[in-house]
């Protein structure tokens, strides 16, 4: 297959462009970006989206909920993980669903072998059991944001984008459908209620841009958990201004032309 070109971050010097094209009414995109797929945080962040007409951006790993899946750490354990059947349930109440690796290893320290296999397989559990998914729509995002540039490149002959590590979260707005990087940033083990709230504060007063904020379950679930109060008055501060657009990743992509 003959590979695609791509975007790997557009200058922050276009941000004013494909702002005024793309959002003419709103300077700043925020994506707050769940991972790994707790059952019980995941529900309560929908209601907590849905209570203001917002669309949650939940990244869950393929194989989370299947008899063999074992702990990766102390967060991320099988008694918390939902299946295909909740993804499916919360895709079709209005929030996004997308791809957070097969299992939860660290593709950057694996063979490169392996870890396209393993990328395949994530893919391919998708395409089987998340209704209406495909690939050319979909946002792998990486476990513990560690890719490399070859593995980025494998899946952007795939995929619309990756999301993963960079020099802070601020991401421009992509100014064609071509596959693009999208880097994030992220804080734990403990509570980031404080974190959070800096980051948004800081990128508020700002010119503007995406903000990619790389985040996991709610209260005790997961590694960095916001508290589910701290996230309900967030968002009930953060939609009354006028500027902000509150988004999954894959939906700012859907307004590029």
């Amino acid at each position: 297959m003959k590979r695609r070109t791509f975007n790997k971050t557009i200058a922050l010097g276009s941000l004013g462009l494909g702002l005024g094209v793309r959002f003419p009414q709103k300077s700043h995109i925020l994506t707050l970006s769940f991972d790994d797929g707790f059952k019980k945080s995941f529900y309560k962040i929908a209601e907590l989206y849905e209570a203001h007409g917002l669309s949650a951006c939940f990244n869950v790993i393929a194989s989370g909920h299947l008899p063999n899946f074992k702990a990766v750490d102390d967060w991320i354990l099988p008694e918390l993980m939902g299946d295909f059947e909740d993804w499916n349930a919360l895709q079709a109440r209005g929030h996004e669903i997308m791809p957070h690796s097969w299992k939860h290893l660290n593709l950057a320290r694996q063979p490169f072998k392996k870890a396209t296999k393993l990328i395949d397989k994530c893919l391919d559990y998708f395409e089987t059991h998340l209704e209406g998914y495909s690939n050319e729509k979909a946002v792998f995002n990486f476990p513990f944001n560690a890719s490399t540039s070859k593995l980025e490149a494998y899946l952007l002959d795939r995929v619309r984008a990756v999301r993963t590590f960079g020099k802070g979260a601020l991401n421009p707005i992509p100014l064609s459908n071509e596959p693009v990087r999208l880097q994030c940033a992220t804080s734990g083990p403990t509570r980031i209620d404080n974190w959070v709230g800096s980051q948004v504060d800081s990128f508020l007063a700002g010119e503007g841009g995406w903000l990619i904020l790389n985040v996991h379950g709610l209260d005790d679930e997961g590694w960095g958990p916001i508290s589910t109060g701290y996230l309900e008055a967030l968002l009930k501060r953060l939609v009354e201004v006028e500027n902000l657009a509150i988004l999954p990743a894959g939906m700012v992509l859907d307004h590029v032309l």
